[in-house]
């Protein structure tokens, strides 16, 4: 008997990936004074649950959204009741909408990062997407990882880009400076005042969460999720997880740059220009660029994909 498809280990190890920076987030936030931290006032247990919940909120409510095409095709493939089918579906738009919530303003706002009661709204849709894929899971177990093609060796290079990139911000969220590790400490800047308006007390790279970070964690998504694609039997969900894919990997990679950016070139004095803010939707060159690229790459891959299909 064949193995189930789509196959659902690059999705396992993504969710492996974010819970264990959601519980490295709780326990740093626990354990470090907030005067170290970013626009954070609560301390100890409360301080670390709640900034795991934001979290939830941004970035994985994003990378759940992606998530839920490949689990919820699994789901349709193995379940022949219609009625069934229908609540899959409609349960998994839900999902998507809770999700979305998360960009809307006031729910995630990053000069006020302690925990709100309406985070729990995006950490709902989070929830009912990691549920669909325990379920998709005991229907078939895991399966298969997706089979290799021509385009691995770029994956590989692009998340091993990013896991350098990352180390000073791994280091913050673990509760450390770099600046303290063997020769790292001579590459990366971390623990060196650098005063803000409004923050006089901050480092170059500020201990816990950073947005680079996070955008580095939505772009290894998209690098896992891209390999199980041309798996995915339906085609509008198909087509969905190609999009989600390519907004994820445009929009991660982009903060991730431009927070690397402003923390190891524009803080060391190379230069005073720094890149434009992608964070937040807006009607802004910067997004409207970022968008045409999102489109430009699925529709790169989508041609690829149909033609290997």
């Amino acid at each position: 008997m064949s193995a189930p498809r789509p196959g659902l280990a690059e999705v396992a190890v993504t969710w492996v990936l974010y819970g264990l920076v959601a519980a490295a987030t709780t326990l740093t936030y626990a354990r470090v004074p907030v005067e170290e931290l970013y626009h954070v006032s609560e301390s100890g247990a409360a301080g670390g649950f709640g900034r795991a919940l934001v979290f939830i909120n941004f970035p994985t409510a994003l990378a759940a959204i992606a998530v839920l095409p490949v689990v919820l095709d699994r789901l349709l493939a193995t379940s022949r009741n219609r009625l069934l089918q229908g609540v899959f579906g409609a349960v998994a738009a839900l999902a998507v909408v809770l999700c979305l919530t998360t960009a809307f303003p006031g729910v995630v706002d990053q000069a006020d990062l302690d925990a709100k009661p309406v985070n729990a709204v995006p950490a709902l849709g989070v929830a009912i997407a990691l549920a669909f894929t325990v379920l998709a899971a005991r229907r078939g177990g895991l399966g298969r990882p997706a089979r290799r093609d021509g385009w691995d060796r770029w994956r590989a290079l692009l998340a091993a880009v990013l896991a350098v990139a990352s180390l000073p911000w791994i280091w913050a969220e673990l509760g450390f400076y770099i600046s303290g590790a063997p020769l790292l400490g001579d590459v990366f800047l971390a623990a060196e005042p650098r005063p803000e308006p409004g923050d006089p007390g901050l480092r170059a790279v500020h201990l816990g969460r950073h947005h680079g970070f996070d955008g580095a964690l939505l772009a290894v998504t998209a690098i896992l999720l891209s390999r199980v694609i041309r798996d995915v039997r339906g085609r509008r969900l198909r087509r969905a997880l190609a999009l989600a894919v390519a907004a994820l990997l445009v929009y991660g990679l982009l903060n991730a740059a431009q927070d690397f950016w402003l923390e190891q070139v524009v803080k060391r004095g190379s230069t005073d220009e720094r890149l434009p803010s992608f964070l937040r939707p807006g009607l802004t060159w910067a997004w409207a660029c970022m968008v045409a690229a999102a489109v430009a790459v699925y529709a790169f891959g989508t041609r690829r994909l149909e033609r290997v299909r």
